[in-house]
């Protein structure tokens, strides 16, 4: 049965992992165009720094409400349709209040984040950070009904109108302006640069949120107000712990400006805005695995094997992601090109948000014990303690050491939240995870990556080279002790034995 059950979970890790993998892959590929058509890194910090506020702002306007979805929805006791229309519902009301504010208050905000010029950034932002949180939703329902594709296909549908209209606005416009401009002038501002970033923006979510209606109006709408109270009693311990969940990826890059102020700090924010982009493979596969992990979770919890299915869940989650660390660093000297040169003095930082993001992959894990005991105000005072810890840490290294102070500052927060949470958890919900297994994968990847990181042969051939044995032997060791070969398919055909 455990087996059973962890070939599901991977098949649904599987699709979710390639429409996310893929679509995050697509808008990566619009990192290389920012960075070589904006005018300069400090104009790429206005879009690291303005999309860390809305991916802040997402969490806060969802605020635990997907979850709590999950939670509810598979108890016994209620009625599915009638959880998700009131959850629909709520989360509708509060980002509909928060998108008129945004648009009343955009001059004042805009002045306050020193963008006094362009209160139309705050708007457009707004707007489509309100029709995100609600769409949340949605997605969330069309992951219970275990409709993976069908969310894939809404999920990409948002990267294949957002990378069009940007190459459209930033690529196609300018030439036309050149050679044809009377054919755009009566719409499009040469001057406006990375305005027309947010512009593609907040297109693609208003058509994306258009194609989710007939899952909106899927049901009839209902407000359970019982219902209501005992979700947001769930849910509401949840947004600090999502709070604390982006702190990793946003707070850094959101506090930046304040710590180290003028044209350098918007410079140097760009430069580690761009190279974290870098890392973003780990997230996608900790993406990939919270999307299809958290229905697992509550439709496993009654299983009597559910322990041992926990167990071996983190245990191949935490072979993959030091899989996917050392891919990324040993083959450094290639992923590289996807920024500008004129960014590669930030490339330090890669290795160290790849282990933070490990780290934020394993504390989720162990979510698990808190979520299952309905004891959510112990997920809200890790994550208490984390926002702490990166605050400091960014208000102590962000002035004296810059982006390499606030990447050390995220790994030191997940580090400990994931410590902390591992002790607790086991006196309230014990589970016997794979420690030995885990500390064995652990120290082989970080070795391998001291072994590939110092040594140099100062050729790149033969540095990937080199890189690609030690890549190998990480491969190898996996096959031997967890992944027999004889025992994947379509590979087993050829080792038998």
């Amino acid at each position: 049965m455990a087996e059973k059950q962890m070939k599901s979970l991977a098949k649904d890790t599987a699709i979710y992992g390639v429409s996310s993998i893929l679509g995050k892959f697509l808008n990566w590929l619009l990192v290389p165009l920012y960075t070589h058509v904006l005018a300069s890194s400090a104009d790429y910090g206005i879009v690291t720094n303005l999309y860390s506020w809305t991916a802040l702002l997402l969490v806060i306007l969802t605020y635990g409400m997907e979850t709590g979805f999950f939670r509810f929805a598979n108890k016994e006791e209620n009625n599915p349709d009638v959880v998700y229309s009131t959850s629909l519902i709520t989360v509708g009301i509060t980002s509909l209040i928060f998108a008129i504010w945004c648009v009343l208050f955009s001059p004042q905000i805009s002045s306050w984040l020193d963008y006094a010029t362009h209160p139309e950034y705050i708007w457009m932002l707004g707007l489509s950070v309100a029709m995100d949180a609600f769409a949340s939703i949605p997605f969330a329902y069309l992951r219970y009904l275990k409709r993976p594709m069908r969310f894939a296909a809404y999920k990409m549908l948002f990267i294949c109108l957002n990378i069009p209209f940007n190459l459209f606005f930033l690529i196609a416009c300018p030439w036309l302006m050149k050679h044809a401009p009377q054919t755009i002038e009566w719409f499009y501002n040469p001057n406006y640069g990375v305005g027309y970033v947010f512009v593609s923006n907040i297109l693609a979510t208003a058509i994306q949120t258009v194609f989710l209606a007939p899952y909106i109006f899927a049901v009839k709408f209902k407000v359970d107000k019982v219902l209501l109270r005992k979700i947001l009693a769930y849910s509401l311990p949840l947004l600090v712990l999502g709070i604390a969940g982006i702190m990793n990826q946003t707070l850094d890059k959101i506090l930046f400006p304040f710590l180290l102020p003028g044209t350098k700090g918007a410079s140097e924010l760009g430069i580690y805005g761009a190279t974290s982009k870098i890392a973003l493979v780990m997230l996608m596969f900790t993406q990939a695995f919270r999307y299809a992990y958290e229905p697992f979770v509550f439709a496993q919890k009654k299983d009597e094997n559910s322990l041992a299915a926990y167990s071996d869940a983190m245990k191949y989650f935490v072979i993959f992601s030091w899989l996917i660390f050392l891919g990324m660093v040993l083959y450094i000297d290639v992923f590289k090109f996807v920024i500008g040169r004129s960014y590669w003095s930030g490339l330090g930082v890669v290795p160290i948000v790849l282990v933070s993001f490990i780290f934020q992959g394993i504390f989720f894990n162990l979510s698990v014990w808190y979520k299952l005991v309905d004891k959510t105000i112990y997920g809200a005072w890790f994550s208490l303690i984390g926002t702490i810890i990166i605050v400091v840490g960014n208000v102590i290294l962000v002035p004296r050491y810059s982006y390499m102070g606030s990447a050390w500052a995220a790994l030191g927060c997940y580090f400990v939240v994931m410590l902390i949470s591992y002790v607790i958890g086991q006196k309230y919900f014990p589970i016997n995870y794979q420690l030995k297994t885990i500390g064995k994968y652990s120290l082989l990847a970080l070795v391998l990556f001291v072994l590939g990181w110092k040594i140099d042969f100062h050729h790149l051939i033969i540095n990937l080279l080199y890189r690609t044995v030690l890549l190998a032997v990480y491969i190898w060791y996996m096959t031997r002790h967890d992944f027999p070969l004889n025992q994947i398919p379509y590979l087993n055909k050829f080792f038998r034995k």
